[in-house]
């Protein structure tokens, strides 16, 4: 393996262990879902790097689109149903 796909191994490996302590330490709830969607973009690139496209394909659209895109729209109607 050359030292370029070491570096870019690291790289994906710390943003990903990074943007999860972010998503679990976050106090507000928006910010920790985008932090869980970064992580999702992090784990899609590293099943890439693995040969994996596959898996990245499904990571990238359940875990970096899907996923997050359900939590905000509970956050919108938990939010929104205090107004009425």
């Amino acid at each position: 393996m050359s030292s370029l796909m070491i570096v870019l191994d690291v790289l994906v490996i710390l943003g990903l262990v990074v943007s999860a302590i972010v998503a679990v330490h976050s106090e507000k709830l928006l910010s920790a879902v985008i932090a869980l969607s970064v992580t999702g973009i992090f784990a899609a690139a590293a099943f890439l790097i693995m040969h994996a496209p596959d898996v990245a394909i499904s990571e990238a659209a359940v875990g970096a689109a899907l996923s997050p895109l359900i939590f905000i729209v509970a956050l919108k109607k938990i939010r929104g149903g205090d107004d009425k």
